[in-house]
């Protein structure tokens, strides 16, 4: 299964995705209004990935249900 291309593109996005939170997080931990507002930038960048990251796997589920 790590050798399909999908199933590699699903943990790539994944972790972009939890990326994007723990940029957002640590912003939001160290105060301030500057980093409040890049805090709200990453988490506004973490919903489009999540977005993203999830049209993948349903793509990925689907594909492997037809027997791709």
């Amino acid at each position: 299964m790590t050798s399909d291309p999908f199933f590699i593109l699903v943990v790539v996005a994944v972790l972009v995705v939890l990326a994007i939170l723990l940029l957002g997080i640590s912003s939001f931990g160290r105060g301030g209004e500057a980093n409040a507002r890049q805090s709200n930038k990453y988490m506004r960048w973490r919903i489009y990935a999540q977005a993203v990251a999830v049209v993948v796997i349903l793509i990925f589920v689907y594909f492997r249900r037809m027997g791709g």
